[in-house]
C-alpha cells in the first residue's frame, strides 16, 4: 500500500443571490435614531430568470439567519432549543439589547463606496465566538465584562467608524456604506448551561441562534453571554460585504487593545481607491473560469441537500504527517495545501461509484501580500486594508483519479490552481473584470450551481490568523474560539483555526452534507476528532 493511502485509511472508526439592490440590507426595527437616506434608484434590469434564481439562492444561503430573526426582536426573551436529537437542550435569556455608537466621530455623514472586490461578496454574515472560563482571580463579573465590552466598542468605533454605519443602495443599485454612526447592536444574554456541557462539536444545536448574534441592523453585532458556571462567551457577527477575515481580526485585536488601554497598533485603511480598476481594464481568461455574472447562473437544482456544521480537532502530529505525505523530495507543500489535498482525496470516496463523477476543491486566497508587491506605500495600505481582498480559485478532477493518486500528486493539483491566483496580476485582473461587468452583480462560480457540470464543491479557508491568544480583555485568554458560518450554499465550507493551546493543533469548522460528515468520521476519524471539552485550553 502506498504511503499516501496509509494516513487516509488507518484507524477507521468502528462505529464560509439577489441583485445588488436586493443585497442591500434594509433598516431594522432596532434603531437608536433614524437618519434620512438619499433617494434610491432602481438597479439595472435583470432577466426574470436570473432574479428568480437569485431569490431562491439567497433565501437558501440566509435561511438559518432568517429562521432565527424572530428572536432578535425580543428584549427579554427565552431562546430555547427544541431539537429532540440535541444532546443538550438549554435556554438563552436576552437580558438586554442596546445600540452602541462611536463616542467621537465627524459630525457629518458620508458614503463609502465598496471596492470591486467587495462587490463579489453576497450578504452572508460569518460569526466568531470566544469562550472564557470563570477566573476567580480577576474581576470577571457579568457586569464588569459587559461594561468593558460596551465601553471598548464605543471607543474602537471611532477608528473603525464604517462598522457603525449601514449598507444602502447607490444610484446604480449597488451596495455601499453609509457612515452615519447609527451604531452596532449589542446583546447581553444569559444561558442556562455550563461551559463543560456545551456540545461544540455540533454547533447547529449548541451555538446557532444562541451564542452568536444575528445582524438585525447595520453591519456588525456583538453578544456577551453569561453561563451558569460563571464562564462567559463573547461573539461577533459581521456582514461579509464590508470585510473579510483579515479585516475582522484587525478589529478584534484593536478592540482588545482599547480594553487594555493601549493605542491601536494597526490603524485600518478604508481607502478603496487602492483597489481601483486600471485604464483600460484588462484581465486573463482564467477569471472567466472562476467568476460569472448572475445572468449566467444555471437553473437551480430541483432538490438541495441540507448542510450541517461540525467542529473537529486535529493534532499537530496529524497535520505534520499529512504535510509529509503531500510533499515530495523536491517540493515541500504548505500545511494548508497539504490539508486541502487530503480533504479532496478523502471526499472523493463519497461519490456514487460513477467513474466519470468529478468534484471541485477551492481555496480562499488573501490577495493583500500580492497586491502590495510593487510599492512600499501601497504595501502598508494593503496590509491594513479593511474590506475584502479575496479570490477563490478552484480545481476540478475525477473522483476515481483522486482516489488512486498518491497524496503528493493531489497536492500538485491543488498547487496548480492556486499558483494562478497567487500573484498581483490575478487580483488586478479580477478588479478589472468586475468593472467591466458592473453594475450587474457577479459571483464566485464555486459557490453556485455547477454541480451537474463540474461536480460537488468544497471551499477551504485558512483562519490561522484568528487572534485567539490575543483576546484577553482583562480576565484571561479564551479557552476556545471558532468561526461559525452556517450559510445555506450547496458548496461545502471548511475553515482551519489555531487551537487556544498554542501547540500547533488545529480546530476545524466544517459545514458539509451529511454524507460527507459520515465519510470523514468513518474513514478519517483518527485525524478528525470530534471536538470535546478536553480539547479546550484549561
Amino acid at each position: 500500500m502506498r504511503k499516501s493511502r496509509q494516513l487516509l485509511n488507518l484507524g477507521r472508526s468502528k462505529g464560509f443571490f439577489f441583485s445588488n439592490r436586493i443585497w442591500t440590507q434594509q433598516s431594522s426595527a432596532v434603531n437608536s435614531h433614524h437618519l434620512r437616506r438619499y433617494p434610491q434608484q432602481p438597479p439595472s434590469p435583470l432577466s426574470s430568470y436570473s432574479r428568480r434564481y437569485l431569490h431562491a439562492t439567497l433565501e437558501n444561503m440566509a435561511r438559518k439567519d432568517f429562521s432565527r430573526s424572530h428572536y432578535s426582536t425580543l428584549q427579554a426573551s427565552q431562546l430555547g432549543c427544541n431539537n429532540p436529537v440535541s444532546p443538550v437542550n438549554y435556554e438563552v435569556i436576552v437580558k438586554g439589547r442596546d445600540v452602541i455608537s462611536a463616542d467621537l466621530i465627524p459630525a457629518y455623514m458620508h458614503w463609502l463606496p465598496l471596492s470591486n472586490l467587495d462587490l463579489l461578496l453576497p450578504p452572508v454574515t460569518p460569526g466568531v465566538f470566544f469562550c472564557y472560563k470563570k477566573n476567580d482571580g480577576v474581576a470577571m463579573t457579568p457586569e464588569n465584562v459587559v461594561k468593558t465590552i460596551r465601553k471598548s466598542l464605543a471607543k474602537v468605533l471611532e477608528t473603525f467608524y464604517p462598522l457603525a454605519g449601514e449598507i444602502v443602495q447607490n444610484s446604480q443599485g449597488e451596495p455601499e456604506l453609509l457612515c452615519n454612526n447609527s451604531g452596532v447592536e449589542f446583546v447581553h444574554a444569559q444561558a442556562d448551561i455550563e461551559l463543560k456541557d456545551l456540545d461544540f462539536h455540533r454547533p447547529d444545536d449548541s451555538v446557532t441562534g444562541k451564542l452568536v448574534p444575528v445582524i438585525n441592523r447595520g453591519v456588525l453585532s456583538v453578544q456577551v453571554t453569561e453561563l451558569k458556571c460563571g464562564s462567559m462567551i463573547i461573539s461577533f457577527c459581521i456582514d461579509h460585504r464590508v470585510g473579510d477575515g483579515h479585516s475582522m481580526n484587525m478589529f478584534l485585536v484593536s478592540l482588545v487593545e482599547i480594553a487594555q488601554m493601549k493605542p491601536i497598533t494597526n490603524i485600518p485603511s478604508f481607502r478603496t481607491s487602492i483597489l481601483n480598476p486600471r485604464k483600460p481594464p484588462r484581465y486573463d481568461s482564467i477569471v472567466d473560469s472562476l467568476y460569472m455574472p448572475i445572468s449566467f447562473l444555471p437553473p437551480p437544482p430541483s432538490f438541495q441537500d441540507k448542510l450541517y456544521s461540525r467542529i473537529y480537532y486535529i493534532t499537530a502530529e496529524s497535520i505534520k504527517q499529512i504535510q509529509s505525505e503531500a510533499s515530495s523530495k523536491k517540493t515541500k507543500r504548505s500545511k494548508l495545501q497539504s490539508f486541502t489535498a487530503f480533504l479532496w482525496k478523502l471526499l472523493a470516496h463519497g461519490d456514487d461509484c460513477n467513474v466519470s463523477t468529478t468534484s471541485r476543491m477551492g481555496v480562499v486566497v488573501n490577495g493583500r501580500r500580492f497586491l502590495d508587491e510593487n510599492s512600499e506605500n501601497v504595501s502598508s495600505l494593503m496590509e491594513n486594508h479593511f474590506g475584502n481582498a479575496l479570490s477563490i480559485p478552484y480545481g476540478t478532477a475525477k473522483n476515481e483519479d483522486l482516489k488512486t493518486m498518491p497524496l503528493n500528486e493531489v497536492a500538485d493539483e491543488v498547487h496548480k490552481f492556486l499558483v494562478e491566483a497567487t500573484k498581483e496580476e490575478h487580483f488586478r485582473g479580477l478588479i478589472d473584470w468586475v468593472e467591466l461587468h458592473r453594475p450587474e452583480p457577479a459571483v464566485a462560480k464555486i459557490y453556485f450551481g455547477l454541480k451537474e457540470i463540474e461536480g460537488e464543491a468544497t471551499v477551504v479557508s485558512s483562519g490561522q490568523g484568528l487572534p485567539i491568544t490575543d483576546m484577553d480583555f482583562g480576565w484571561g485568554k479564551p479557552v476556545f474560539g471558532s468561526f461559525h458560518v452556517p450559510w445555506g450554499s450547496q458548496s461545502g465550507y471548511i475553515s482551519t483555526t489555531p487551537s487556544a493551546r498554542k501547540n500547533g493543533d488545529w480546530v476545524i469548522y466544517t459545514h458539509l452534507k451529511q454524507k460527507d460528515l459520515d465519510l470523514i468520521e468513518n474513514m478519517a476519524r483518527h485525524v478528525f476528532t470530534p471536538l470535546k471539552h478536553a480539547h479546550l485550553s484549561f
